[in-house]
């Protein structure tokens, strides 16, 4: 009989498998192995049978890797540079970018457009 451990009962300072890190954090456990591959930051202890264990240090880092794909907009590359010292800035679109520019006045006068028409109704 196995015994099913939600992450929530274990303490902030206990390792983590690689199950209870994907349910912690909502991450797919083939991104975690692959950002392993990529951020050498990422060093999980390895046990018998290559089960990973995720130290607190590892875990804030996949945490600060999630948050910076996802929501910064870093690219794999951006924050491989990132984390190894080197200052990059996300790749977002600058405000330069024409065509980015257009879509985006596009989009703001469609927005006040509607915005008028629900006004006026």
């Amino acid at each position: 009989m196995t015994v099913s451990t939600d992450v929530r009962d274990k303490a902030d300072s206990a390792y983590r498998t690689i199950g209870e890190l994907s349910r912690e954090t909502g991450l797919p456990q083939h991104i975690l192995r692959y950002w392993e591959t990529r951020f050498p930051q990422l060093r999980p202890l390895q046990r018998a049978g290559n089960r990973r264990y995720y130290r607190p240090e590892d875990v804030a880092l996949v945490k600060r890797i999630a948050a910076m794909l996802d929501q910064d907009g870093y690219t794999i590359r951006g924050v491989q540079q990132a984390l190894a010292g080197k200052t990059v800035a996300p790749a977002v679109p600058s405000a330069n970018d024409g065509d980015t520019s257009a879509a985006i006045r596009k989009v703001r006068a469609s927005l006040v457009a509607a915005l008028a028409e629900d006004a006026s109704a």
